[in-house]
């Protein structure tokens, strides 16, 4: 019996055929609004402006300010409406995703935006942008819900449907203590099933994580990604809530972030934007490009130290960029884990000396192994390829194994040590340690070869 297979169907093509039929009666605005945002954000790019414009007329400009939060360009969609439309759609949107559109417009676009935006949408437009890029209030949003602590359970759930009007994050209910301070909060789901006779207090939970808005989003990622809320509230140097991060806002700052360490291991400042200048570009990588010519021209000059040896044994520069290429590898991974741990938070000043050693014993073991294979497969090259006498061809197979377990150790613990240095001196791992790993473990490559290669070849065995 075959097995049938599924396609999954194309809802981006479904919705661009509805659009762009000759007439769309009441079934087919209805079949239409029955997509996803995601899916309707994707079909925009498809259709002309036109067929865009009668589809914002079926939709209304709530949905339409929906389906614009999903859109990664969406200062050209903005461009093709009136000033006084495009504001109505930002003015419905939460107000963190209206700080993205607005991002997307000129100045002079965006203030004139924000001037036909009602008061309250200004506000809160206001108060995002107040923050650095790098503080947890630039990605909050003020779409939350918020009751008394005195109110009844009667009390709280018609509250609690006034303002779902206005916000549709309504999984989390927070709570102010009669100051205005923060207090609490109760899940949906507890005050649903509640009785009339329970006391509100009952139902709310004191100890509730929280953020600080001018926190810097690289201190507390780890711990909003380790309570796995819906959303996590927001407050002020008055202890006053004035926002959430939700957990799609989480997701995206964890993405942003990853994206950032990333570009700092390859020695950037920042995320590279393809859309970026060439000279933006060029400012970015240059000054530690700079930085590691400098370190190689010091390799270069540590390698033209041992051109006796290479004279001597010139065969020993085949095996070069593998003692080079490996030693990298391994410092490269213990860097890798070293900063991911050092990134959790995880690494306490009893246990770095137990990591470094960890690594070197983990670099000691793959090197003993790599090393001994090494050993038998440059031998046998060297012997049969070459056509050596099988005394020279093991002899320098043994000075490139062992040379390989010793570059590979150390470079584990170059991997391991230098993050945390920089970290140790609040200069950030990532960007500091990311370019200099590969220079420094050539380096480390370069003088334990060529120096085992002198020690071993011509001063022990006297090779030559």
């Amino acid at each position: 019996m075959e097995n049938e297979v599924l396609n999954e169907p194309n809802y981006v093509e479904e919705l661009v055929s509805l659009i762009r039929s000759d007439e769309i009666d009441e079934k087919t605005a209805e079949q239409i609004d029955n997509y996803h945002d995601n899916d309707i954000a994707s079909a925009l790019d498809q259709l002309n402006g036109y067929e865009r414009k009668k589809l914002y007329q079926i939709l209304g400009v709530e949905r339409v300010s929906e389906i614009f939060a999903y859109l990664d360009d969406v200062g050209k969609y903005l461009d093709e409406l009136e000033l006084e439309k495009a504001a109505d759609i930002i003015e419905q949107m939460d107000a963190d995703d209206a700080v993205d559109v607005l991002e997307e417009v000129d100045e002079e676009t965006r203030e004139q935006l924000i001037k036909l935006m009602e008061e309250e949408s200004r506000e809160d437009i206001n108060l995002i942008c107040s923050y650095e890029d790098d503080e947890i209030g630039s990605k909050m949003t003020t779409n939350f819900i918020e009751i008394s602590k005195d109110l009844t359970i009667k009390q709280a759930m018609r509250e609690l449907i006034a303002q779902a009007e206005e916000n549709d994050n309504i999984t989390t209910i927070y709570v102010k203590a009669e100051d205005g301070t923060f207090y609490g909060a109760i899940n949906l789901k507890d005050l649903i099933v509640a009785r009339n006779y329970v006391e509100l207090d009952s139902l709310i939970t004191q100890s509730y994580p929280y953020v600080r808005d001018h926190e810097n989003i690289a201190d507390c990622i780890e711990r909003l990604k380790d309570y796995a809320e819906d959303s996590i509230p927001v407050l002020n140097d008055s202890n006053e809530l004035i926002g959430v991060i939700t957990s799609q806002d989480i997701v995206e700052v964890v993405d942003d972030e990853m994206g950032d360490d990333y570009a700092k291991l390859a020695g950037l400042t920042e995320e590279a934007d393809v859309e970026e200048s060439i000279l933006e570009s060029v400012k970015k990588r240059m000054p530690w490009l700079v930085v590691l010519l400098a370190l190689s021209m010091c390799v270069s000059t540590v390698t033209s130290m041992f051109e006796g040896v290479i004279a001597q044994l010139a065969i020993i520069v085949s095996f070069q960029s593998v003692i080079l290429g490996m030693s990298g590898n391994v410092g490269t991974q213990s860097l890798a884990v070293t900063i991911r741990m050092l990134m959790d938070g995880t690494v306490e000043t009893k246990t770095k000396a137990s990591m470094i050693f960890k690594e070197m014993r983990i670099g000691f073991t793959n090197g003993l192994l790599l090393g001994t294979l090494s050993f038998l497969f440059v031998g046998a090259y060297v012997c049969i390829i070459k056509g050596k006498t099988p005394s020279y061809a093991f002899a320098i197979s043994a000075c490139v194994g062992i040379a390989l377990l010793l570059a590979m150790t150390i470079s584990s613990m170059v991997g391991t040590m230098v993050p945390l240095f920089f970290y140790k001196i609040k200069v950030d791992p990532a960007v500091a340690s990311g370019p200099l790993i590969t220079t420094v473990n050539d380096l480390v490559g370069v003088v334990t070869y060529y120096g085992m290669a002198w020690l071993l070849l011509l001063q022990v065995l006297k090779l030559v």
